[in-house]
């Protein structure tokens, strides 16, 4: 007997398993990583850091919001791939300039790299089922 592939109903952007990624990696993000930076980046890499991660699952969410837009979803998911590649580059920042967590940060680049090529196959993804068949006036 063949095994059938369960697919998930997605009813909510929480369903989504990137959006359930992008938020475990802001929270680890914000208590593991920003509170070891030192005063003086306060207003550099801390609020850098801080924003481009937990603007992330944010995109993700808010850009569920408009799938329905022609290309509503589309614009979210690739700022919210911006925001993965500067979040990658600010964890960069915080391991090669402070050596803070040195093991955990390449653990985030890590993590955050296959994120954003999850977060770009759903774009793929999206933009196939979009015109399969369906025309959304946005």
């Amino acid at each position: 007997m063949q095994e059938e592939k369960t697919k998930n109903r997605i009813a909510s952007f929480r369903d989504l398993e990137v959006y359930q990624e992008a938020y475990e990696l802001s929270i680890i993000v914000m208590t593991k990583i920003v509170p070891k930076l030192p005063p003086n980046e306060k207003f550099d890499l801390k609020d850098q850091l801080s924003r481009s991660s937990k603007g992330v699952p944010r995109l993700i969410a808010e850009g569920y919001g408009k799938k329905h837009q022609k290309m509503g979803f589309q614009r979210y998911l690739d700022d919210a791939m911006s925001e993965i590649n500067e979040t990658i580059v600010s964890i960069s920042h915080c391991k090669d300039i402070y050596q803070i967590e040195v093991a955990l940060c390449e653990e985030l680049v890590g993590r955050y790299d296959v994120l954003g090529r999850r977060v770009y196959r759903l774009s793929e993804t999206w933009d196939r089922f979009r015109y399969k068949g369906r025309r959304y006036e946005g």
